[in-house]
């Protein structure tokens, strides 16, 4: 993720601000350029609800309206083009079903659930990779429906079908996600992390399913024709091979070719966008251990996104480096992963795939 600057008083901008803290100038995002904008009402008199972009390196006299939920409920700071006829912006319009906001602790929850799939879309707007609704695309297009427990007839399951995202809304919750995580013996589990792991599946369908990599897939991730429903079984009765480290990204991922898929494509989005912030900061690592020769430097800034071992050669000492500072306050690694040979053949093989889309 990037840092911004407020191009009315130079302020650090964040990617989920919707006012600068300076100047009080509203912002928005705007999905077209990439850029969060300090913003301004546009002149005129049929200019009712526009605003344009006080960001220079937007076209003079370009416009944009706010999303119809910063409109109607102040929670989302992204932006519409003008000549958009839709009312939401590109990650709100995805939307299907959102919680009833009257209920108690609602708001707040879905609030939470948007700003992580916000997140979500930017970096799949960032690859350039498909993205269209179920408007653009009824066979297969992309939807999100955010489900309660107490009001679905069913224990709701964050999962994917056909395009369609489900995530549990109680998931937004951090004490029941910790709960749910020790329960089920995972290393790491957010709400970010469940966006990028059932997207993974979408584009599984989108990429593999329907693409030309189905023998790569194969060779590196298994044969999906797999029974699911028993793997899941055996999953849960028997737990992960002894030897899953070796093998795959996570003890999930060593369910089924689909889950390894998923998995390891939630991981590949985790370092894009982590690189793409450290870079955004200009991070530069150069470790020197006591009593040892100084290891090669790594750069951020000079990253090259379009290059996996350069991706790789970046995300290592980084994990490194943000493991001993999170231990240096006491608190669990950051990063609790360990790539294996296996593992990272296929990220590469991910990251080969979104090139290729």
């Amino acid at each position: 993720m990037k840092i911004f600057s407020c191009a009315a008083c130079g302020q650090t901008l964040f990617f989920e601000n919707s006012q600068c803290t300076k100047c009080g100038h509203a912002l928005a995002f705007l999905p077209d350029r990439a850029l969060l904008s300090a913003i301004e009402p546009a002149n005129g008199p049929e200019s009712a609800g526009l605003f344009v972009a006080l960001a220079p390196v937007v076209g003079k006299g370009i416009r944009y309206r706010q999303c119809g939920n910063q409109i109607d409920h102040a929670a989302c700071n992204w932006a519409v083009p003008e000549g958009d006829p839709q009312r939401y912006c590109r990650a709100c319009r995805l939307n299907q079903l959102i919680p009833n906001l009257a209920n108690p602790g609602a708001r707040a929850a879905w609030e939470k659930l948007e700003s992580a799939k916000r997140r979500l879309i930017y970096t799949l707007i960032g690859l350039g990779l498909p993205l269209e609704s179920r408007e653009q695309l009824p066979e297969g297009g992309l939807a999100f429906c955010f489900l309660q427990d107490e009001l679905a007839t069913e224990k709701v399951f964050t999962g994917h079908n056909d395009g369609l995202i489900t995530i549990n809304v109680a998931e937004a919750d951090a004490p029941f996600r910790e709960k749910t995580r020790l329960e089920l013996g995972e290393t790491y589990r957010t709400l970010l992390g469940h966006f990028r792991h059932e997207i993974g599946h979408y584009y599984w369908d989108r990429l593999i399913k329907r693409g030309d990599h189905q023998a790569g897939f194969r060779e590196l991730f298994g044969d999906e024709s797999a029974d699911y429903a028993e793997a899941v079984q055996a999953h849960y009765q028997r737990g992960a091979p002894g030897d899953w480290p070796t093998r795959f990204v996570s003890s999930y991922a060593s369910m089924h070719p689909w889950e390894d898929w998923a998995e390891s494509w939630a991981h590949y989005l985790h370092m894009v966008d982590t690189l793409e912030t450290a870079r955004s900061f200009g991070l530069a690592l150069p470790p020197k251990p006591e009593g040892g020769a100084r290891r090669p430097e790594s750069q951020t800034r000079r990253l090259d996104f379009d290059d996996f071992d350069d991706l790789m050669g970046a995300w290592v000492p980084l994990t490194v480096a943000m493991n001993s500072l999170n231990r240096s306050m006491g608190l669990p690694d950051l990063y609790p992963f360990v790539l294996s040979t296996p593992a990272v053949a296929k990220l590469r093989f991910v990251h080969e795939v979104i090139e290729s889309a």
